[in-house]
């Protein structure tokens, strides 16, 4: 293993996870901050609601994509063989490098987003069924409640639960990596749990009444 380019790949993936998406469009394309408006969370689901399906749609493309990247550095490196206990440490160590830059990027003032794109990103590159079973749960969620925390925090939820009786891997540190991302995605989202108590939190999906 080459110690060298490990540590490459983490900066790499932590620097990826710092490109500040929201930010940048909002400050090259309308001139604002969207940490400023909405929500104040500087992540995908804030900008649609802000800015417009127009800027919020590539700026989710972008952070799933360097989740994705960032989780395949390794593989790029071929800091070891494929699909092997090695290789997936690796790759979840780089994805998680990412998912920190995103919540405390270092070209944004430490101030970013709740991680969920780019942890959506990360989980597609190490085990793509399993995401898109996920991503299922998150859909539909978020059909019945409307609510993009909600359904955020139950795709996360999901994730380790499928893990350990659908998709089940021989590796433990992808068990313990998936009940970290399920805890991290409720943590990231202890403001909105708040807002959800207090029936403050604003839905992405409005049904008109009857």
């Amino acid at each position: 293993m080459n110690i060298i380019l490990l540590f490459l790949a983490v900066a790499g993936g932590y620097l990826l996870g710092s490109i500040p998406t929201s930010v940048w469009a909002g400050k090259i394309f309308h001139g604002i901050d969207v940490r400023e408006h909405g929500s104040g969370n500087a992540g995908a689901t804030n900008v649609i609601r802000v800015l417009g399906w127009k800027t919020g749609i590539p700026v989710m493309i972008v952070d799933i994509g360097k989740g994705w990247l960032a989780a395949s550095l390794p593989l790029i490196f071929n800091l070891a063989e494929k699909n092997t206990d090695m290789m997936i440490s690796m790759q979840i160590t780089t994805g998680m490098a990412a998912m920190i830059g995103h919540v405390y990027p270092v070209f944004a003032g430490f101030r970013g987003g709740k991680g969920v794109g780019t942890t959506f990103g990360v989980l597609l590159s190490l085990n793509p069924l399993l995401t898109l079973s996920c991503l299922g749960v998150f859909l539909a969620v978020l059909f019945i409640s409307g609510y993009v925390s909600i359904s955020s925090m139950s795709a996360g939820v999901a994730f380790p639960i499928l893990l350990f009786t659908v998709f089940k891997t021989p590796s433990p540190v992808f068990r313990i990596f998936s009940i970290v991302v399920a805890l991290a995605l409720i943590i990231t989202h202890r403001t909105n749990i708040k807002r959800l108590m207090k029936g403050e939190e604003s839905k992405f999906i409005k049904r008109k009444k009857k």
